[in-house]
């Protein structure tokens, strides 16, 4: 019932005036700034009173914009009694101007508490026709005018009628609003026709080629001859559509990693509305925002929650099937579907998504065939990748993070590595250039740097990248949080098997899958994370060096991560919440690690970003779930609110900004991080468009999981220790 209100609510503001030609005020952009709006065109005149009354004055000041001359005027007492929301009459370009000129003290086309202006600025009532002004008072309506008027003029608007309450908004509606309507809408993409532009760019793509490249299985004939003729209706691409080996072996990545391109994902048979005739159409998915412009693999799990709960199933759905896809035509659900990520994978989610979507579909036509279809390719990835060398390791039984790969991974930026490579490029009398070329091909031979690139990409393929927990042994450890991935994946095919298949699944190999087998799998899983990875004295999960034989000591908020697929019993749940957790929270929720466990940082031990003092969104979701499954309610909601209310002060403060991590130990200004790659989502001019994927669906899953009363004050962003000291005796 919840997803069919929210679908409902997103869709009637959609509309753009009710009978009486009113205009919602929480309407979309494009429909509140669109051309029926535009009173100017008389079209929708009735938005706007002229006055009825006695003597009429005429405007003539010469600060009058041009488009209010000669309008009429009525007398301001009629605003002063009126108890209804106000409407602005405003000239956007003028308004701009101003706005900027008096409130953008620092110059970055937001609007700040770190801005130095009045904070306030006079706007002309539209029942007056701009001449009674009220005061636009402070940093959050002053910044919510910014980013509308930056709209308005975007869609070529000069002049609106603009509603108070879309400046005054609650912020906790107004930025579940935007996700709703806004944000998944503009990180949403699919390889065909109608996006071939937009997601051929790649901002990674550091290679001498910059063409946009498209790479299409060998099976799929039918997709490259629709790319082939859509690549020469638009010769200013300079498209390229290649075919995919019939085995891709990581020598191949590397040789084309000069070359690199987008990778084919899942497509449906449509008909063209203009043409009639039978064409392809990508399956939709959603990107993670910034410079990443593909479908990642745990990036668009967490993305998926949030797109459930906004009642946006058809692109939860959407991912799930291009999931599907990659299983079967790359053999794993990819890092990201770039070409330089074909040997590497991510962290597992594909059986709870496949649940979740068949939970809002279940009355659709096909919903369990798509089930039975996503846990084959479950099966599939769990046997061939996590459960294969050099991943799985045999003396323990458990897995790690361990890729294939050649070289230097090439998608990071630019200067990443020249710590690292630039003693090796002196030794041998090269440039940094032409030593990372003949490093990558074979021409200079450096065994440490083989092995420091063996688990660099694993700590990519884990998803942390980066982190001092990972470095340089990344692919020797035996993570609590794939391991406790995997422990899920068994019980979610056991428990599916036996409750929707009749015990029974047969592969595309003809091979047959029972419940028992894989309830067996989850024991003995089960059985050696408690061997390996818990340790009693310290009452948390540990990551377990398989070539050391010890437990790491690095204390990582992933110890929650067993609590989310159930494999802790309830006494270590309950030493995980007194003993662990009292390490991790922190003013705006979970910190990746402990400031302990990543030790002094300098010059040269800098910050990194999956260390303190950053927490991540993924971390946050899963512990929450994890608490509430073995009940600790009130423990997931004070983290809920503290992660929310941290996300929602900084969107007010700092121009609805929404970025990719948060420092959680910074009352005041947590998008700022200082590690490598900077943040994404804070590089925006006047409006953010499209906040981050994992950070938004946090949002608006983590509001579910909260009371109505904690929903107001996270409006009137009450602090959290305030908001919980009449409520607990934790602070």
């Amino acid at each position: 019932m919840a997803s069919k209100s929210v679908s409902t609510t997103a869709g009637s503001r959609q509309s753009s005036a009710s009978s009486t030609g009113s205009i919602d005020p929480f309407s979309v952009a494009q429909v509140y700034y669109g051309p029926e709006t535009d009173f100017t065109t008389h079209k929708m005149s009735n938005l706007i009173r002229t006055r009825t009354l006695s003597t009429v004055q005429t405007r003539s000041t010469s600060n009058t914009p041009d488009f209010l001359k000669s309008v009429p005027r009525r007398r301001a007492s009629q605003d002063a009694q009126s108890m209804t929301p106000r409407k602005f009459l405003v000239d956007v370009n003028l308004t701009l101007q101003a706005l900027l000129e008096s409130e953008d003290t620092d110059g970055n086309m937001q609007i700040t508490i770190e801005d130095l202006g009045p904070k306030v600025l006079q706007l002309g009532t539209a029942n007056s026709n701009g001449f009674n002004k009220f005061d636009i008072r402070g940093t959050y309506m002053l910044s919510n005018l910014l980013q509308e008027l930056t709209l308005a003029k975007e869609y070529g608007r000069k002049s609106i009628i603009l509603d108070e309450q879309r400046l005054n908004e609650n912020p906790v509606s107004r930025l579940s609003r935007l996700i709703r309507t806004q944000f998944w809408d503009s990180l949403t993409r699919r390889i065909d026709a109608s996006l071939l532009e937009i997601i051929a760019v790649d901002p990674k793509n550091r290679s001498k080629d910059q063409n946009p490249r498209i790479y299409v299985p060998l099976t799929e004939k039918e997709q490259y001859e629709y790319y082939v003729k859509e690549a020469s209706k638009r010769p200013h691409l300079n498209l390229q559509v290649e075919y995919l080996p019939a085995t891709i072996t990581a020598e191949w990545v590397k040789s084309v990693n000069e070359k690199a391109g987008l990778l084919a994902l899942a497509m449906d048979h449509v008909v063209d509305e203009f043409t009639g005739q039978s064409t392809l159409r990508g399956k939709p998915f959603v990107v993670p925002g910034g410079r990443f412009n593909e479908l990642y693999g745990w990036d668009s799990y967490m993305i998926a929650l949030g797109l459930l709960v906004d009642g946006r199933v058809d692109l939860a759905k959407g991912i799930l099937e291009n999931f599907i896809f990659e299983i079967n035509n790359y053999g794993k659900i990819l890092n990201a579907n770039r070409s330089y990520y074909l040997c590497r994978s991510q962290p597992p989610f594909l059986t709870d998504l496949a649940l979740k979507v068949y939970e809002k579909t279940i009355f659709e036509p096909g919903a369990l065939e798509l089930l039975v279809e996503s846990f084959k390719a479950a099966i599939v990835e769990y046997k061939q990748v996590w459960m294969s060398p050099p991943r799985l390791d045999q003396e323990s039984g458990l897995s790690c993070y361990h890729p294939d790969g050649i070289g230097i991974p090439p998608e990071t930026e630019a200067s990443h590595f020249e710590h690292l490579l630039m003693p090796y490029a002196e030794k041998h009398k090269l440039s940094l250039e032409d030593f990372q070329k003949q490093y990558n091909d074979g021409i200079v031979k450096e065994p440490a740097l083989d092995e420091y690139f063996v688990h660099d990409r694993a700590v990519r393929e884990s998803g942390h990248d980066t982190t001092y927990r990972l470095e340089k042994r990344c692919a020797n450890l035996a993570t609590i949080d794939l391991n406790s991935l995997l422990y899920k994946y068994e019980v979610d095919i056991a428990h599916t098997i036996r409750t929707k298949f009749g015990d029974k699944l047969v592969l595309h190999d003809g091979s047959v899958e029972t419940s028992a087998s894989w309830d067996r799998r989850a024991r003995r899983r089960k059985n050696l994370i408690d061997q390996y990875l818990w340790d009693e004295e310290e009452g948390m999960y540990f990551d377990y060096d398989i070539v050391q034989k010890k437990r790491s000591d690095y204390e990582s908020a992933t110890t929650f991560w067993a609590m989310w697929a159930g494999c802790a019993s309830p006494k270590q749940a309950a030493r995980l919440v007194s003993d662990a957790l009292p390490k991790f929270e922190e003013f705006g929720g979970l910190v990746s690690g402990t400031e302990r466990s990543r030790g002094e940082i300098g010059l040269d031990r800098p910050n990194r970003q999956w260390d303190y003092p950053y927490g991540w969104a993924p971390q946050q979701i899963l512990a929450w779930v994890g608490l509430i499954k073995y009940g600790y309610e009130e423990d997931a909601e004070r983290l809920v609110y503290r992660w929310l209310y941290m996300i929602t002060k900084a969107f007010v403060d700092y121009n609805g900004i929404v970025v990719e991590k948060y420092d959680v130990t910074r009352p005041v200004d947590p998008h700022r991080v200082d590690a490598e790659y900077g943040n994404q989502g804070s590089d925006f001019k006047g409006v953010a468009r499209e906040g981050f994927g994992w950070v938004n669906a946090s949002y608006t899953f983590g509001l579910t999981l909260i009371t109505s009363h904690a929903r107001r004050a996270l409006g009137a962003c009450t602090p959290p220790g305030l908001f919980y000291a009449s409520q607990y005796s934790y602070v």
